[in-house]
């Protein structure tokens, strides 16, 4: 596999294949290196190219040649890598693959099984087609800051480039789907997918709310319009949070036994859905005041104990010493060149008798440039020389 892409969608959804296997190739460049590169966190907070986490987690398994694309030389290895692969994959503005001689109608004459994925904000086509920029754009457009976030604030939409975690659960989809109809046909195929088509099903109560009812939903914080109460409250402690979410009435009841609040469960009115969300207010002051002197988990436990929906809010730390993580060996250590042995996040499923990777740490930039040019292209010593005299590896 051909891996063009940057950032996030691209890289994510060629980590599928490669954790599964495949040999995807990375095609980078010193001169504009992807920038999550240069986004933390980094290893032990030293800055650097090859000691970022961020990008580490959505490059395992890969390896990773440096070729500076706009030299022809670098194109032309660029086009031989193409030739021996089963997929491309890029994230570029719509247009920019294309230019460099790397379009569809243009790999597929010297790969005419190529499966080629195009991914960008929205779409190869369309007045709309040439707005580049991240995730965080395509998820304000497609309308998630609208419904994320507390209707005091300004919108703050969801944590991450939002659609950037969301497209590539499409695209492994899309890829496995390719792959099987050319082992039966031997056809190859473009998909042009679009980031904010792709996120919008995640919307379609809303949307289906707003065309069916009128109801346009809007931003209310942690709570929620069918649960009551619902939200996270502090616990003992800097920053400590546990989510609750009261889902039925006999849930309610449970509640107020474990917070010891007979009051409360006594109330014919807040007995009720409607009663307790005209009451939110009232209620979340009463389970934060109960939570706050304890420790999270033990409030997570309480509750979970009698029924009621309870989780402690966890950070990146507090994931790697999950239990429920480790049980299922959620999380692999490696050996980095750079990092040194470092917790790679897996796979949210398991599969009996198969191991789903990771099965190696992300590459360093270029780590793999000269045994790509060897190996798996078969240059000869001068040939490679050239490469790297001309400037072309860069």
């Amino acid at each position: 596999m051909a891996d063009f892409s940057w950032v996030g969608v691209g890289p994510i959804s060629a980590k599928f294949l490669a954790d599964h296997g495949a040999r995807v190739i990375r095609i980078e460049s010193e001169t504009r290196p992807d920038v999550l590169r240069g986004n933390v966190p980094y290893k032990d907070a030293i800055p650097g190219l090859d000691r970022s986490q961020f990008f580490g987690d959505f490059n395992t398994s890969k390896e990773s040649i440096t070729l500076d694309l706009k030299r022809p030389d670098a194109i032309e290895i660029a086009r031989q890598i193409v030739a021996r692969s089963d997929v491309l994959i890029e994230s570029f503005a719509p247009g920019v693959i294309g230019r460099m001689g790397l379009g569809y109608e243009a790999v597929r004459k010297i790969n005419p099984g190529i499966i080629m994925v195009s991914t960008c904000l929205m779409g190869q086509t369309g007045p709309a087609a040439q707005l580049a920029g991240y995730g965080y754009h395509a998820g304000a457009i497609a309308g998630f800051y609208e419904v994320t976030g507390w209707p005091d604030r300004p919108p703050s939409g969801p944590w991450v480039a939002y659609t950037d975690t969301i497209a590539p659960r499409f695209i492994s989809l899309l890829l496995a789907a390719a792959l099987d109809h050319r082992r039966r046909t031997g056809e190859g195929c473009w998909f042009d997918v679009a980031q904010i088509e792709a996120s919008l099903h995640f919307l379609a109560p809303e949307l289906l709310d707003l065309q069916a009812n009128g109801f346009a939903a809007t931003r209310i914080g942690n709570r929620s319009i069918d649960c009551a109460p619902q939200g996270c409250y502090p616990c003992a402690g800097d920053d400590q949070w546990c989510a609750i979410a009261v889902e039925r009435d006999e849930q309610w009841a449970a509640l107020c036994m474990a917070m010891d609040r007979a009051d409360l469960a006594a109330s014919a009115e807040l007995a009720t859905h409607a009663g307790r969300m005209a009451r939110h207010d009232e209620i979340d002051a009463a389970i934060a005041a109960w939570s706050g002197g304890r420790d999270r988990t033990v409030v997570m436990r309480s509750l979970q104990a009698v029924g009621v929906p309870a989780g402690a809010v966890q950070r990146s730390r507090d994931l790697l010493a999950d239990p429920q993580y480790a049980e299922r060996g959620f999380y692999r250590w490696l050996d980095h060149p750079v990092m040194g042995r470092i917790p790679y996040a897996g796979h949210p499923y398991r599969i009996r008798g198969y191991d789903n990777g990771p099965r190696g740490p992300a590459p360093t930039l270029g780590q793999h440039s000269f045994e790509i040019l060897s190996e798996f292209l078969g240059l000869d010593d001068e040939a490679v020389a050239a490469a790297y005299a001309s400037g072309a590896i860069g």
